[in-house]
């Protein structure tokens, strides 16, 4: 794939784009997401390639508030442990929308050319995207046992409208204390 993406030692930011707290007129459906703002270790990032094999990666997630505090970016990295190789690198920007009272979300990886878009809502326990693959077959993002320290993060699709669900990628993430 490709080595380590090159990063910035410099304090370069785009005015703007940062910001410290939700925006407080929406801070009860930002939270949704926003209990995910911080730094967070994947400990084990489970996929199945289009062979049948499966690769296990680990990396790392950080998620902030953006654009006056009315959204979230996020940054996904990882690779595989016993070398430089990168194969998990993306953003995620997402933003609640009250007129469809759901989250808009879009993922961009540069490194495989990917973007997708999903819808996402609250159910039940679980935060749960919705959108379509590149081959058009419904996809699920989910974000599921949630605690202040720890979620799992996993995607599924279906090939025959919802009858069965294909699991195509599991991760375990944990928080990154960096008081210890």
């Amino acid at each position: 794939m490709v080595n380590k993406p090159v990063e910035s030692n410099s304090n370069w930011r785009i005015k703007g784009l940062a910001a410290d707290n939700p925006n407080p007129d929406l801070k009860d459906k930002l939270m949704l997401f926003g209990q995910f703002v911080g730094d967070w270790q994947i400990l084990e990032d489970r996929y199945t390639q289009t062979d049948g094999t499966e690769v296990k990666l680990k990396g790392e997630v950080h998620f902030r508030w953006i654009l006056g505090g009315m959204a979230i970016q996020d940054v996904w990295m990882g690779g595989h442990a016993d070398s430089k190789e990168v194969t998990l690198f993306g953003t995620t920007i997402r933003f609640y929308d009250p007129k469809i009272e759901a989250w808009r979300s879009t993922w961009f990886s540069p490194i495989k050319g990917l973007v997708r878009t999903f819808i996402a809502r609250k159910v039940n326990d679980e935060i749960v995207l919705e959108g379509k693959t590149a081959e058009g077959y419904t996809e699920k993002w989910i974000f599921s046992q949630i605690t202040p320290q720890s979620f799992r993060w996993h995607a599924e699709e279906t090939h025959d409208d919802g009858k069965t669900w294909l699991l195509t990628e599991e991760m375990q993430i944990k928080k990154i204390d960096f008081e210890k």
